[in-house]
């Protein structure tokens, strides 16, 4: 059975070494100078079977014969957007992944995120253990293997790599995945191959590819059949305008053969569209070049795996992310044109009459990202589309905010918010977290909610007298009346100033207005001390007697606001005095 490429996407955190990866790669396949050895496409980078061979070395040469798959197709886009922003039915168009670790810094955040979109996405991946060239000690070596590097490195570096790993693959494991040194696994289906590597000297690059296109020939090659004579499947990629040809989408094509006038389906901001293929470009290379303006070469078809521009009437509008279908007749539109509907509806949403944050993003593979993020949280959305921030959107959580200021909140992935937007809403109090990283919008839209929220109980519990309780201490009488100035201690909680006190027989004996410790006034006592206060109301052998018990008071509706907001605000000790309160007030 012929098999295809395998489609590889690279996730990364910002600055571990995703494109230096993939600049190695490809610079070391454009030094052998050969024709072929890499083959430029839109938005991706195609690597054949005897270029692996060849860059794998010693390696490679050992298992030429072994090799079936016809080469890797690698895609290039920035971060992890190529994962998210292309999908077929099902799931990403990625048949595998590397997860490219800083070997030095470890997991970071959007490592995590990374993470998480594979394992929801399901797409098996390898782990490549980058920058080793910076290890204390590490001696750079003329070979793209790790194993024969290692060979040469002295003790202690080794030492370190090892530890360097370890503490890695354990962070790794946290998320319930077994994962393992790529010269230590026992069985391939069960572990996740790590690699060490270095995307500058090229150590590990050898074994990344061998380990890569071994395991996708010998684990995917049912997802790999080779079927050139279907109609075409693929991904919108991106919505370009081309000079001297106007709208544009880049394309990445994972199943069948497209041809120039094949009839194509596909989302759009309306919904489902056809139109027919007028043209469809691969990057010129130089040698195709007539003259230096010339970006793109016309060819009349093209077979999976492959990234091409497509040139068509009525593209304006197309959503990226969405799924391309191409069509053998007409007829089929009225079932591809569910099955994309289908496919967009269950990622953008849109509930007039719902409490829930807005969210806005760059593709339909990102809104899904997103869609999956907040759905795991239990956060409830009220719209998700496609595009930029719009003053209607800002209205729309101004609504929202009007019943729930948690939720009256707008989220945003790699999107355009203008000035005269942001200007709406600052005015109006609206938060908007927009950033090129979908868990860090996430990240600061949480805390934002949890500073909110305790900002809200402090509010509260300014508002109402804080729970205590205190002991009128003997021998403390200091002035009768008007005011009474007595010794208390605190037993529980915090004594303020303002707050009204009461017996514990339900009589209330007044305000306290001043606090003093040891001659000063105080703003605050808390449980333990021994402080002087005051209060206009009361008489002193009178009102209050030596060892008496005295309560904040705290009426009902009071009590109900400290449990809706502040519960974890309080002490076991001042909730029981709360509990406290509460029976007195029912005497």
């Amino acid at each position: 059975m012929a098999i295809r490429s395998p489609i590889v996407c690279i996730l990364a955190h910002v600055d571990h070494g995703k494109t230096s990866l993939l600049d190695y790669i490809r610079g070391s396949a454009i030094a052998k100078k050969e024709p072929g050895a890499i083959t430029q496409m839109i938005g991706a980078y195609y690597l054949p079977k005897k270029t692996i061979i060849d860059l794998s070395a010693e390696l490679g040469q050992k298992i030429k014969d072994t090799l079936q798959v016809p080469g890797i197709l690698f895609i290039d886009t920035p971060g992890h957007e190529a994962f998210t922003s292309m999908r077929q039915r099902g799931g990403s168009i990625s048949d595998i992944a590397i997860l490219v670790v800083d070997i030095s810094q470890g997991v970071q955040n959007q490592t995590i995120e990374s993470l998480e979109i594979l394992l929801r996405s399901k797409v098996p991946f390898l782990v490549a253990l980058n920058k080793v060239d910076l290890l204390y000690g590490w001696k750079p070596q003329p070979t793209t293997s790790i194993s024969s590097s290692l060979l040469k490195q002295s003790e202690k570096t080794i030492e370190y790599l090892e530890e360097r790993t370890y503490t890695i693959l354990d962070q790794l494991k946290t998320f319930n995945i077994r994962i393992e040194r790529f010269d230590r696994i026992s069985d391939f289906t069960k572990e996740i191959v790590a690699v060490p590597c270095s995307a500058k000297t090229g150590e590990g690059i050898a074994e990344l590819l061998l380990y890569l296109a071994g395991l996708t020939q010998k684990y995917l090659a049912s997802s790999l059949s080779l079927k050139t004579d279907c109609p075409a499947k693929g991904s919108i990629l991106e919505l370009k305008e081309e000079k001297g040809l106007g709208t544009t989408i880049d394309v990445i094509i994972y199943e069948g053969k497209l041809k120039k006038n094949d009839l194509i389906a596909f989302a759009s901001i309306d919904g489902p569209r056809k139109t027919k293929v007028r043209g469809i470009f691969k990057p010129a290379e130089s040698s195709e070049k007539s003259d230096q303006s010339q970006k793109f070469v016309s060819v009349d078809e093209v077979v999976a795996a492959a990234g091409v521009k497509l040139y068509a009437q009525n593209l304006e509008g197309a959503l990226a992310g969405s799924p391309l279908y191409a069509l053998e007749d007409e007829k089929e539109f009225a079932k591809i044109e569910q099955e994309i509907k289908k496919t967009v509806n269950q990622i953008l949403i849109k509930k007039s009459d719902f409490l829930g944050v807005i969210v806005k993003t760059d593709t339909l593979g990102s809104a899904e990202a997103f869609l999956n993020l907040l759905t795991s949280k239990n956060i409830p959305i009220k719209e998700i589309s496609i595009g930029p921030i719009t003053k209607k959107d800002v209205l729309e959580a101004f609504a929202v905010a009007a019943l729930d200021k948690y939720l009256g909140a707008i989220l945003a992935f790699n999107v355009d918010c203008s000035l005269e937007v942001e200007q709406e809403a600052q005015k109006r109090s609206i938060k908007i977290f927009n950033s090129k990283i979908i868990f860090e919008s996430f990240e600061n839209y949480i805390s934002w909610v949890k500073e909110e929220k305790e900002k809200e109980k402090l509010k509260v519990l300014c508002s109402i007298n804080y729970p205590v309780k205190l002991k009128v201490l003997p021998n403390c009488f200091f002035r009768a009346c008007k005011p009474a100035i007595f010794g208390v201690e605190i037993l529980a909680g915090k004594l303020k100033p303002k707050t009204t006190l009461v017996k514990g027989d339900g009589t209330i004996i007044g305000e306290v207005k001043t606090i003093q410790n040891e001659g000063q006034n105080i703003e605050q006592a808390s449980q333990g001390q021994k402080v002087a206060i005051s209060i206009d109301e009361c008489y002193c052998g009178k009102t209050i007697k030596e060892l008496d018990i005295l309560f904040s008071y705290i009426p009902p509706s009071s009590q109900e606001l400290i449990k809706k907001h502040c519960l974890d605000l309080l002490t076991k000790e001042e909730l029981s005095i709360l509990d406290e309160i509460s029976k007195i007030l029912k005497k």
